[in-house]
């Protein structure tokens, strides 16, 4: 005779529980692991910088070259990047520009229910906001090309401006929201 009995109701449940309690453990992790700095009282962190795409019909405004043939994304030029004055800033303004660098890869609407995968990276720059190293923090236990698609946005929105007088070390960690098209959202964008 077994150890632990199972009854119908409580076998029934524990898939849903387990599932519930899983989903609720990663994404407050994720969360924990892609707060640098809490936002300032009011969740503004300061006006978007000029020139920064803010909506679809911003986008559209922005230079494009035209993309390489049976290439689904197009190449978007930023403007300059400004330099951030605190990291919380710098972390806004890279998941702008991060945004703005993959229009075709990008939703900005309420993230889904159920998303496809949550890689979080964490992203070394150099002193002018290049981009020295990206290192995987988590990956997801599906859809695992989504991680080379954030790296690749990651490499195109830089550079993310002068963090120089920024304190060391020059590194801020992202969370990609994939939904089920593999489209990404920045959980940056998506704190109140």
């Amino acid at each position: 005779m077994p150890c632990v009995e199972n009854t119908p109701s409580n076998a029934s449940n524990r898939p849903a529980q387990a599932g519930a309690t899983l989903l609720a453990t990663l994404l407050g992790a994720a969360l924990v692991l892609s707060a640098c700095q809490t936002p300032p009282p009011g969740g503004r962190t300061g006006p978007l910088p000029a020139g920064t795409p803010t909506s679809p019909d911003a986008r559209a405004d922005t230079p494009q070259t035209p993309p390489a043939p049976g290439s689904r994304r197009t190449e978007v030029r930023l403007p300059a990047p400004q330099s951030p004055r605190s990291w919380g800033e710098a972390r806004q303004q890279a998941a702008r520009r991060m945004v703005a660098a993959n229009p075709d890869g990008t939703y900005m609407d309420k993230p889904p229910a159920m998303l496809l995968a949550i890689p979080v990276m964490t992203v070394d720059l150099n002193g002018d906001g290049s981009v020295r190293n990206v290192s995987v923090m988590r990956y997801p236990s599906q859809a695992r090309d989504t991680v080379k698609l954030a790296i690749a946005a990651i490499h195109r929105a830089a550079p993310y401006g002068d963090v120089s007088r920024l304190p060391k070390p020059w590194r801020f960690n992202e969370t990609f929201l994939f939904n089920g098209d593999r489209k990404f959202k920045p959980m940056t964008l998506d704190q109140p």
